[in-house]
């Protein structure tokens, strides 16, 4: 090398670290229909580890069939009363694919990322989302402000006893124990547990003060949000999150076939908030990792705060009577009980399926892995990730 070449090749490589750099990273935000890719060694990874993650996860598809009526009757539906087949529409999945963003850059993609998919219960995080947009705009006022102050008077949802002391903090958090039928389906009949003759009549709970996983008060909650909005959600979450961070417009919300109301005389189609009886979003791979993304970047996409970071930190809080879930569906990994191989701040979106959407800020890691099987799966494959990385 030349003398008069020596300040060109320090300044390539000056260069060279800046862009590697997590700083740099998360100055990067990947503009509609791109993303920046990386090879493995680029990012700090040894391929061949990173490749036998990868082949790990393609190993361990789910086992349950890929049409989704299928695999939810197999479920849910021998189990249920109410159940009598979907309400909303349903698909049949891809197989297992997913993508591996490290430092803001794709260093792996494997099987069909493009398939648009139901997400199932990710959709909640969705809802979710829509109900902080809210909040930082001021259509909510506070997160323990009582839901039935917001819903006009001919809503009944709060009328009852039981349920006029629920807030959104307690339907944010499945803690609210709501009480009664939406859409043909009474809150008791999903994933009921005890004797069917006590079903109907089980034991009620405070509102706030005892959480239990359930389809039915989600949708509650997204039924909820369209009255604070009065515009239906999927237009609301297009507008402030979808476009602003250069997703698809391949991405669809759906309700079910019977849940119509008419609002400020237009008829609205109330989304839900899962899978369950059929219905949420359906979406890619791709769209999934820009979600995920904003919320590995704190809510902030390309100089705009999308998300308030007040919000992502009281979904990102434990729950007080379950430490692993703050808002619905922020999976937290407390004691790292749920992902023993990943670090104690990440956290999850999960879906039926399974459907994942990992947000890791320690490694400055996202994973979306879909269609992954149950049990030690999901662990294994984060585990093997991590263990890729050489720097």
């Amino acid at each position: 090398m030349t003398r008069s070449a020596v300040p060109y090749a320090r300044a390539f490589l000056l260069l060279w670290l800046l862009l590697a750099s997590p700083a740099f990273a998360q100055g990067y935000f990947p503009p509609g229909g791109e993303w920046a890719r990386a090879t493995p060694a680029q990012s700090g990874f040894d391929p061949q580890r990173l490749q036998a993650a990868v082949d790990y996860a393609l190993a361990h598809e789910a086992k349950e069939p890929r049409d989704q009526s299928l695999a939810l009757a197999q479920s849910f539906g021998a189990k249920e009363p109410f159940f009598e087949g979907q309400i909303g529409p349903t698909a049949v999945r891809a197989g297992l694919n997913g993508l591996i963003v490290h430092r803001g850059k794709v260093v792996a993609e494997f099987g069909d990322t493009r398939s648009v998919d139901m997400s199932h219960s990710v959709t909640k995080t969705f809802l979710s989302t829509v109900v902080g947009v809210a909040w930082q705009r001021g259509l909510i006022r506070d997160t323990n402000d009582r839901v039935a102050d917001y819903m006009p008077r001919d809503v009944e949802l709060f009328a009852s006893a039981h349920n006029a002391p629920i807030t959104w903090e307690h339907l944010l958090r499945q803690t609210s124990d709501w009480h009664g039928t939406l859409w043909g389906k009474p809150d008791w009949a999903d994933r009921p547990s005890g004797p069917p003759e006590r079903w109907p009549d089980r034991e009620r709970h405070a509102p706030g003060t005892h959480y239990m996983y359930n389809d039915v008060r989600v949708n509650v909650l997204a039924l909820a949000a369209l009255q604070v909005w009065r515009r239906p959600l999927p237009d609301v979450l297009r507008e402030h999150v979808m476009e602003p961070i250069g997703a698809s417009t391949r991405w669809r919300w759906h309700g079910y076939r019977n849940s119509w109301i008419e609002l400020d005389g237009q008829k609205m189609q109330s989304v839900s908030g899962g899978g369950h009886w059929g219905g949420g979003m359906f979406i890619d791979a791709w769209d999934l990792a820009r979600f995920g993304y904003l919320f590995l970047r704190d809510g902030r996409w390309d100089g705009r705060q999308i998300v308030s970071r007040d919000w992502i930190a009281k979904a990102r809080t434990p729950g007080a009577d379950n430490p692993e879930y703050g808002y619905c569906n922020w999976f937290l990994n407390t004691g790292r009980k749920a992902l023993p191989s990943a670090p104690e701040s990440s956290v999850t979106f999960r879906g039926n399926g399974q459907n994942i959407v990992y947000v890791d800020r320690d490694n400055d890691l996202l994973i979306v892995v879909r269609w992954i099987d149950r049990g030690d799966a999901l662990d294994t494959f984060i585990g093997k990730v991590l263990a890729a990385r050489v720097k």
